[in-house]
């Protein structure tokens, strides 16, 4: 039983962070000044962290015995 709620949040919390991330890095907008790039975000990483912290729970109960 503990495995297959591991497994759940491990899938959850991985698609997550692909998602979020994905979002995270497109709200990115960049700009140059004097010859730099620079690039500002303006995405909420919030979510991103939220998702990690999902799967490194996920982790650690689908190893627990």
């Amino acid at each position: 039983m503990k495995q297959k709620l591991g497994l759940v949040l491990i899938i959850g919390g991985l698609a997550g962070v692909l998602f979020f991330g994905y979002q995270y890095l497109d709200a990115s907008d960049s700009f140059r000044i004097f010859g730099a790039d620079v690039a500002v975000s303006t995405g909420d990483y919030v979510p991103v962290l939220i998702s990690a912290v999902v799967l490194v729970a996920g982790l650690f109960v689908y190893r627990s015995k």
